[in-house]
Formats: structure tokens, sequence, C-alpha cells
């Protein structure tokens, strides 16, 4: 692991508690809105943010963008609505509870599979039966004979860490969550949605320890594969964790950068306030004192 990007990671999570940014009015609405875009982005949505707030808000459809983009945002949102529900009652991440989260999040995109093994439904969650690639000319991710020993495999793991780092751990805390990102996404489990699905989990295992949630933005995609690439191929889970560290650093600097950016603005426009006092109040105010 890479000490200095962890602790300039730490000193400034420090910062963004000092300053109380997650406590902040529907600041984890909005953060979360943010996170949702730009997941769905990274898979080729062009909805923005402020679209997002839009239809999350208000319903509203967006004429320029297509009814795809649309369900794509909806769905995700309402997994991490799951989540956060969830978060609460601290469950046992098993298949189950991986094919139901992968259900929401492709409720309305998703496609059935013929296969010869039998029908794959995506918008049901069910996990591939049949291989797939990295694209058109991609490498290939594990054959899907191993994909559910895998799965069983990684939730055991994972439901282990859990238990054993303490939620006041922060750097253990969000290793933890960078490595089953890294994990699921290696395994694949699903025909379609595994990026929407790791990132989810990652940020679930992050909301139930009170963890200020990272996000990928979509201008850091190019950085993002070939970590995950550099990772598989070097065998080295310090490659993703340190990609990960630095780019939550970099966000949560904007963060508090735009937290600082509005206080001061709010100190101008009280330094400008003028106060006009009726001169009828200030008689009232005299006849008081006496």
């Amino acid at each position: 692991m890479n000490t200095n990007i962890e602790k300039e990671f730490s000193e400034t999570y420090q910062k963004c508690l000092d300053l109380g940014i997650a406590q902040q009015i529907e600041y984890d609405k909005f953060y979360i809105y943010s996170i949702i875009t730009h997941s769905t982005a990274i898979e080729g949505s062009t909805i923005t943010e402020e679209e997002n707030s839009k239809i999350f808000e208000n319903g509203v459809v967006i004429p320029s963008r297509s009814l795809m983009e649309h369900f794509m945002n909806t769905d995700l949102k309402r997994a991490y609505d799951k989540c956060f529900d969830l978060a609460k009652e601290e469950p046992i991440i098993n298949e189950d509870f991986l094919r139901n989260l992968s259900a929401i999040v492709m409720k309305n995109t998703g496609s059935e599979y013929y296969t010869a093994t039998g029908t794959v439904d995506s918008s049901a969650g069910d996990f591939r039966r049949f291989n797939v690639r990295a694209g058109s000319n991609g490498p290939s991710y594990m054959g899907y004979e191993k994909v559910m020993p895998k799965l069983r495999e990684f939730c055991e793991w994972l439901n282990k860490s859990r238990k054993l780092i303490g939620k006041e751990d922060v750097l253990r805390g969000y290793r933890l969550s960078f490595d089953a990102h890294y994990n699921l996404v290696t395994i694949h489990p699903w025909a379609d949605g595994n990026g929407r699905m790791s990132r989810l989990l990652m940020n679930f295992l992050q909301i139930e320890r009170n963890l200020i949630p990272s996000k990928i933005l979509k201008d850091q995609k190019e950085e993002y594969i070939e970590a995950l690439k550099m990772t598989r191929e070097t065998g080295d889970l310090n490659v993703f964790r340190n990609f990960m560290f630095k780019i939550h650093t970099e966000n949560l600097k904007e963060e508090v950068k735009k937290n600082l950016q509005v206080a001061e603005k709010s100190m101008e426009q009280k330094s400008e306030m003028t106060i006009f006092e009726e001169p009828e109040e200030k008689e009232k105010s005299r006849k008081l004192r006496r």
C-alpha cells in the first residue's frame, strides 16, 4: 500500500468531518444523485446531475434523453434507496442478497438470454450461465461454471471481514469496500450491470459504516478501467486500492472547496446586509428602556 496516498486521504477525510459536510441539510441526497449520475455515465448514460435531480425529485422526462437512460438512472436510484434501508440491518451478504439488488438495478434495462443451459433473465438478477468477455475483443472473464463457487467464496470472505473490522477503523473499512468492488467485478456474475453492482456494493459497505461514499467520475473512467486491468495483471490489490484512495481524496477535496466557497459567499452576503429601523420603532425602544 502507498502510505502517502492513505495519509493524504486521512487528512482530507478529517477535514470533511471537521467542516460537518456530511451533516449538512440534504447533502446525502444530492451526493448520492451525483454518484448515480456518474455510475451510469460510465456505462453510457448522458443524463447530467441537474437532469437527474429533476427526474428524481419531480418525475420529469428529459426529452433529449433516451428511455433506456432514464431507466438506468431511476432503477439505480431505487437500488441506492434499498441499500440505505438495508444498511441499518447489517444483513448477511449472500447470493440472494446480490441477486435481489441486481434485480432492482436491472429491472427495466435487463434482457433475457437463451442458452444451452437454460434461460437467463438479467432483469430478475439471474446469474450468467454463459461466458462473457470485456468488450467485443477484450479478455474473457472466468468461465460461467466457476461463477457460483467463486461467488459463495466471495460472500464468505466478505461477511467474515465485515465482522473482523471495527466500524471505527476508517482506512480498513474503505480498503474492504474497494477490495469487494474489485473482486465482484472480476467474478462478473451477471450478463450485464456488473460495474453498477460492484460500485453499489462498495458504497453499501461504506454506508453501513457511516463512511462518506466514494464515487468514480465519468472523467475518471479511463484511469478506473486501467486500475482494474493492472490489478488483474499484477495480482496486487494495492493497485486498485491506491487508485480508489487517490480519486476519493481528489473528489473530497472538491467537496471541501465547494463548502468553503459557499461559506465565504454566505459571509459576504451577511456583511452586505443593511439594517433599517423605522422611527416609531426607535421611539418604542426608548420608552421601554425608561
